[in-house]
């Protein structure tokens, strides 16, 4: 096995971006959900109820929060975490945290995307947000990630779903569809292999030369149903996952994982479970 992709999602619920290298920090890959949207109240708001947010693309322009946004619906606009002079309580699912809010202009361009009043506010010190203690340590921390710091998941499950959702619509009597990308899911790490669903019996994984805790498996929402592309909202896949890959009153695909150390990860490397 081996990796195979690596995504970073500067902003929460924005458009990933495939890169070659990243670099593990201990609440995830370096750049990766730093930044948020929320409302005014501080609830985060994501691409589930605003698809809108998959139309904007956040570029790094080097240095620890400077981010360059492109979206359709305004110009481009820089904006800088170190320039950050107020902030804000903010709260990212049952996680309440403080984070900082460096920019008003980029506040009025995600109110323009969105027909509302929003900030975009930064995680200028991750180490504010712990994991969730039933599936971690008392001192792993996460950014603005829903719950863990990496999500990995492999290629040999997505062709066995795609398999089966195939087999599904021919029973329906309907064509068969178009295999769903893995951008679907979201994963910061797409491991290749070729067994399905063989993460489900993982508990550790050596990604390069880095060490990971594989926390739990990640339960799947209405996210995974829209194409990313089109923003058009389907059935699949968890119409089919909730056929195959349903228990505890979810549907699963892909792992959370926690790193027990920094490193750099590159596409290519090795991925071993150790014995």
């Amino acid at each position: 096995m081996q990796i195979g992709h690596l995504n970073l999602y500067p902003i929460k619920s924005t458009q990933g971006r495939q890169v070659d290298e990243a670099t593990v920090e201990p609440w995830g890959l370096a750049g990766d959900r730093r930044w948020m949207v929320v409302d005014t109240d501080g609830f985060a708001l994501t691409a589930r109820a605003f698809p809108r947010l998959l139309t904007v693309t956040a570029t790094s322009l080097g240095g620890d929060g400077r981010l360059r946004l492109e979206g359709s619906h305004a110009a481009p606009l820089e904006v800088d975490g170190g320039t950050a002079r107020e902030g804000m309580s903010v709260q990212v699912w049952q996680s309440h945290v403080e984070a900082a809010r460096p920019s008003p202009e980029a506040d009025a361009w995600f109110s323009e995307l969105l027909d509302r009043d929003v900030r975009l506010v930064w995680l200028d010190d991750p180490r504010r947000r712990p994991v969730d203690p039933q599936y971690g340590h008392a001192d792993d921390r996460v950014s603005f990630a829903d719950a863990y710091p990496l999500l990995l998941t492999t290629t040999g499950s997505l062709h066995q779903l795609n398999d089966w959702i195939t087999e599904n619509a021919l029973e329906r009597g309907e064509p068969a569809p178009e295999p769903l990308p893995m951008r679907r899911f979201r994963p910061n790490v797409v491991v290749e292999n070729d067994e399905p669903f063989a993460e489900d019996d993982w508990s550790r994984i050596r990604l390069g030369s880095v060490d990971f805790r594989v926390a739990k498996p990640c339960d799947r929402c209405v996210l995974t149903t829209i194409d990313p592309e089109t923003l058009h909202k389907g059935k699949e896949p968890l119409r089919t996952l909730a056929r195959y890959r349903r228990w505890d009153g979810k549907v699963w695909f892909g792992v959370n994982i926690i790193p027990d150390a920094t490193g750099t990860l590159r596409v290519g490397d090795p991925a071993h479970i150790p014995d």
